[in-house]
């Protein structure tokens, strides 16, 4: 059994070449695979390991980055490792929308147990803040997505919202609603709310029957998606267009395994299909080896 934790944190940092060197350095050491974005305004991450190892990386990214908490921390777990491999990368920004912040505002954290209630108030305009495919997989009901593939444009799409509206906003875990509303407040805006925790804290705290959530909940590891207490969903990934493909997309005369889906059938070019091919022809022969190719999916 492999643990999962995804986990952010807002902080002026310090020596970040040192430390991306250090922190890659251990996880590879450790066997810890994942990714880390280390940033001058903070760090964010997914990583996965058997318990020790992941309890011993937690406690080494709090050592090294000097804090005791976490602004956001979630676990669940998976029968196999969902990455293929551990990065740690340096970015201008934890997520990337033009604007640092160092520190959260935690007034504005609504807890799942209490997210219902908000949002099903007339008065609220409730706002997926993730990428549309993301949309597609699952959502709130009534939730409004913005359409945007690059975060960098969202700003453009807040700006025109209205400012005497109550606004509650949710993501994956939460961490691009942190940036989200921050800009809404410095425009002026005055009742803007979001998620504590995100999605996946939602979907591990509040029971299917009182649940809000419809459909699946997309993650960016090989579970490609999750449900209610926090258990692997049903979807698959193509990989041709690496968008995530239900049963019902397998069964399209357009899928072909390891090659194209209904999404990209249509887009992709011949010589991209035929060294995707080449691609599924040589995990194939892994398979039948007995051996593991390094872009063999665990689904």
């Amino acid at each position: 059994m492999y643990f999962i934790s995804g986990f952010y944190k807002f902080k002026k940092i310090s020596n970040i070449k040192k430390n991306k060197k250090n922190m890659q350095a251990f996880f590879i050491i450790k066997g810890i695979r994942g990714s880390m974005i280390i940033s001058k305004e903070g760090i964010n991450g997914t990583i996965s390991a058997k318990k020790g190892v992941l309890d011993e990386a937690i406690n080494k990214i709090k050592k090294t980055f000097m804090f005791s908490n976490f602004d956001s921390v979630n676990y669940s777990k998976c029968n196999y490792q969902p990455f293929h491999r551990g990065k740690v990368k340096i970015k201008k920004e934890v997520v990337p929308m033009g604007i640092k912040i160092y520190k959260r505002k935690s007034k504005n954290h609504i807890e799942p147990t209490k997210w219902n209630k908000l949002i099903t108030d007339k008065n609220t305009f409730l706002l997926d803040a993730r990428k549309p495919f993301e949309y597609k997989v699952g959502t709130f009901k009534k939730s409004i997505n913005p359409n945007v593939d690059n975060f960098r444009e969202f700003p453009n799409y807040l700006k025109n919202l209205k400012k005497n509206k109550t606004i509650a906003m949710f993501c994956t875990g939460g961490i691009r609603c942190e940036k989200a509303s921050v800009f809404l407040e410095k425009k002026g805006f005055k009742n803007v709310f979001q998620l504590k925790g995100g999605i996946i804290n939602y979907l591990k705290k509040i029971k299917k029957e009182q649940s809000l959530w419809k459909g699946e909940c997309y993650v960016f590891d090989n579970r490609i998606s999750i449900k209610h207490g926090l258990i692997p969903g049903s979807l698959s990934m193509c990989s041709g267009c690496r968008k995530p493909i239900s049963s019902k997309d397998m069964k399209s005369k357009k899928y072909e395994e390891g090659v194209s889906c209904p999404n990209c059938h249509d887009h992709l070019k011949p010589s991209q299909k035929e060294r995707f091919r080449m691609r599924q022809r040589q995990i194939n022969l892994a398979k039948k080896l007995g051996k593991k190719h390094i872009f063999q999916k665990e689904f």
